[in-house]
């Protein structure tokens, strides 16, 4: 008799006996029990659950195929992960005040938002842009408003994230302009854009154009940081978003690794081999509620991607098959009700990162439902960071869970149904017929479908939602950040100062040129850094390719 056979007969024999007696007097709060993805979580897990597992080829050890265990070989004894605390609001001045009070804290990685005219490529004095201006970001028009929200702040002594889309490379044309400015070179600058512009078909619908030119542009990042910055993050591949829209966990994760296969092959038609250009993508997963599930969701990606990009695309570089991820608190499990809770789980959600193996986290802040974040509310976040960091153990040894028969067994079973889900991608044509067939969206919807369902049936408890409520509850108004109802105005006539003052000669010169540059299918970064240095704006580049390519309309949207 095998151990294994042992250990499954004293199971039954507990099971017969012990067990049953117990669920006589008491039984158990529910019949089945899963996790949030629906995956069936057994009462007890033994090694007989982990008994088709191969260490070696399976788990194995840090900074070695298949790096289960995590991407570098010393993880956090070596170096924490980079905290980043997501901000940027209203003006440029205000952010700039923002990004200068969190890296006093400690912070050393910022993470920029946009507001919603910038993402969509409007100026603030577009009338689109009414009511929105510095409302989910900040405003950037020009390479004024850049300046100013770095003013104070060395380019090459800290990173920056921009979460930017579909006018990543303006963008990115402005950041590279003004590290000129400040005497960095472009080489030297450390960051990342978001560029995924698959996920907004998906998921955040921030596109601008048709998604042929929207990945046209995302390919030029990629091409252009490849010959001329080479510590950029040229795309972080982003599930977050998608997570966000309400799919679960196996979902997530699928439909990242699905749009990461897409962008590698797009990269490759363009001429680029892999290895030249995978070590800098970078991805990004959301921390939800379920701790077990995310922990084995963040160690299965990086087997996943790992094995992918040495069958599927022969990559040969070990750092092409590293699976860096930046984890952030999804704003969707963060309530308005009782918001001081929400301190809880943001917690949770650090603790998820920290378990998964993490190389950025983000945190939210407990006043993300009412308001954008508050100064205090915002250290508050960044402090459970370092608490995690320096007080708690848990960066003492690498991957702590691992060979726990839980987590060992869910991480193989989320392997499983993503690779199942790629394989039904593939059979479509791939993700971009996916996403255009409606699959993808479908699939999203029956999830958040299935968990609003539960939730409105009190099957999943969440606190102050749908259990332990309050009829009044205290207020803290006095607390939340309110934005200056006269933004708007003061960034037009920012905005109109600039375009007063600028060389408007070298300004059309500059986008004559870029229209040359789009109507020959060139990479538009090089004409696009000259357009900024002159101070054209975000609106007036992307004009130009409104004109050439048209906009995006969702054909699902009546």
């Amino acid at each position: 008799m095998t151990e294994i056979d042992k250990i499954s007969a004293a199971r039954s024999e507990w099971e017969t006996t012990i067990l049953k007696e117990q669920l006589a007097k008491a039984p158990e709060s529910h019949e089945v029990f899963t996790t949030e993805s629906g995956i069936p979580v057994k009462r007890l897990y033994t090694p007989a659950d982990v008994a088709g597992i191969d260490y070696l080829s399976d788990i194995g050890f840090p900074g070695e195929f298949p790096y289960t265990r995590g991407v570098y070989p010393t993880m956090y004894r070596g170096r924490h992960w980079t905290m980043r605390m997501y901000a940027g609001f209203g003006t440029a001045e205000d952010t700039n005040k923002r990004f200068r009070y969190l890296l006093q804290g400690g912070m050393r990685g910022l993470s920029m938002a946009f507001d919603l005219p910038t993402q969509l490529g409007y100026d603030s004095d577009d009338p689109l842009a009414e009511g929105s201006v510095g409302r989910v970001g900040v405003a950037v028009d020009t390479l004024a408003d850049m300046e100013i929200i770095f003013k104070g702040i060395p380019l090459d002594q800290i990173s920056t994230s921009m979460t930017i889309n579909a006018p990543a490379t303006v963008l990115l044309a402005m950041y590279i302009a003004l590290g000129e400015k400040q005497g960095v070179a472009a080489k030297k600058l450390t960051g990342t854009t978001q560029n995924d512009i698959l996920k907004e078909f998906i998921a955040r619908g921030t596109y601008i154009f048709p998604p042929g030119p929207s990945m046209k542009l995302t390919m030029d990042v990629v091409e252009y940081c490849f010959k001329h910055l080479p510590k950029w993050n040229t795309l972080s591949i982003t599930g977050y978003h998608i997570r966000e829209a309400g799919a679960d966990a196996v979902q997530e994760l699928a439909f990242t690794l699905a749009n990461a296969i897409a962008y590698i092959e797009a990269a490759q038609q363009r001429g680029l081999d892999v290895d030249d250009f995978a070590s800098r993508l970078s991805y990004s997963l959301g921390c939800h509620r379920d701790l077990f599930e995310e922990v084995a969701k963040f160690r299965a990606s990086r087997r996943l991607f790992a094995r992918i990009m040495r069958e599927r695309f022969n990559a040969k570089d070990p750092a092409s098959l590293l699976f860096r991820t930046f984890s952030g608190s999804c704003g969707s499990t963060l309530v308005a009700q009782q918001p001081m809770n929400n301190t809880v789980r943001i917690a949770m959600h650090a603790l998820m990162g920290i378990l998964g193996g993490h190389q950025a986290i983000h945190t939210a802040s407990w006043d993300e439902g009412h308001a954008l974040p508050s100064e205090e509310a915002s250290k508050l976040s960044l402090r459970t960071q370092q608490i995690l960091a320096h007080e708690s153990g848990l960066t003492n040894t690498i991957d702590p869970l691992a060979g726990s028969y839980y987590v060992e067994s869910l991480t193989s079973e989320i392997e499983t149904r993503v690779t199942e889900y790629l394989r039904q991608i593939d059979a479509q044509g791939g993700m971009l017929k996916a996403i255009e067939n409606g699959y993808v969206g479908a699939e999203i919807q029956r999830s958040s479908i299935r968990l609003q369902q539960a939730i409105d049936a009190g099957e999943k408890v969440i606190v102050g939602v749908n259990q332990y409520t309050e009829e009044e509850e205290t207020s803290h108004a006095d607390q939340y950040l309110h934005i200056d109802q006269d933004i708007d105005a003061q960034q037009r006539k920012k905005l109109q100062m600039v375009k007063t003052g600028r060389d408007n000669a070298a300004v059309t010169k500059s986008l004559k040129e870029l229209s040359v540059a789009i109507d020959g299918n060139e990479n538009l970064i090089p004409p696009m850094i000259e357009a900024v240095k002159c101070y054209a704006t975000i609106g007036e580049i992307c004009n130009l390719m409104r004109v050439r390519w048209g906009e995006y309309k969702d054909p699902s949207v009546l």
